[in-house]
């Protein structure tokens, strides 16, 4: 137990420092913490879960592989991030389908109507700024909202905790990851990244906590 809380707390210290890189611009402290952050929370995960979920701890390694990759700012490295947490959206589908209740055709219908709304909007609002990366993009979207679908489908067949903490990171990604495509193709914001990277760290710790409350119950 005192493990978990030590490094729940350097997590929270860490995740305190790079935004503070982030905000003052210091590229050193990003380069440093930026990619803790997820090797500190497969760590929390592991100190708590016996035996651990294989594919939920990839899927974080392949998340922080993407970390690094996006910290060097060119087209090949944007490219390579993006695959690297598409495959990695796909192993977190592959885990919560797993584990669906089967849901009647209305469900399935409300689960997808906002998704699809948001990944049309975006794409509509990006299309003429994203050249060659249109397609690329466009697959992401589709991944990351097929997970926020997923999520959504398996809350409203359950309706426990471990379900919310899951719509919660599911949602917390697409805007981390919305936010980012329109700070970078669309319109610069000095306010973006700071969202950026707060709504990235509470979508990975929700997922983590789903992950860690599902499998307590199991």
């Amino acid at each position: 137990m005192r493990n978990r809380k030590l490094i729940f707390g350097v997590f929270v210290l860490v995740v305190i420092l790079d935004l503070i890189g982030i905000v003052t611009g210091n590229q050193l402290l990003r380069f440093i913490f930026k990619p803790m952050i997820i090797l500190l929370l497969m760590t929390y995960y592991s100190l708590i879960i016996e035996p651990e979920n294989k594919m939920y701890l990839a899927a974080l390694f392949l998340c922080f592989i993407g970390d690094v990759l996006l910290l060097f700012d060119s087209k090949l490295n944007f490219m390579l991030g993006l695959a690297s947490f598409l495959i990695a959206h796909l192993l977190f589908i592959k885990i919560v389908a797993g584990r669906l209740i089967k849901s009647s055709m209305s469900q399935k219908i409300k689960a997808i109507m906002p998704f699809a709304f948001i990944v049309t909007a975006l794409i509509f609002l990006l299309k003429d700024t994203l050249g060659d990366l249109l397609i690329p993009v466009i697959v992401y979207a589709l991944v990351i909202t097929s997970f926020g679908v997923i999520s959504v489908l398996n809350y409203m067949t359950k309706r426990n905790v471990p379900s919310l903490f899951l719509v919660g990171g599911a949602t917390f990604f697409i805007l981390s990851d919305a936010t980012l495509a329109i700070n970078k193709f669309y319109e610069h914001q000095e306010y973006f990244p700071v969202f950026v990277m707060i709504t990235y760290v509470f979508a990975q710790y929700m997922i983590c906590k789903y992950m860690i409350t599902q499998e307590n119950k199991e």
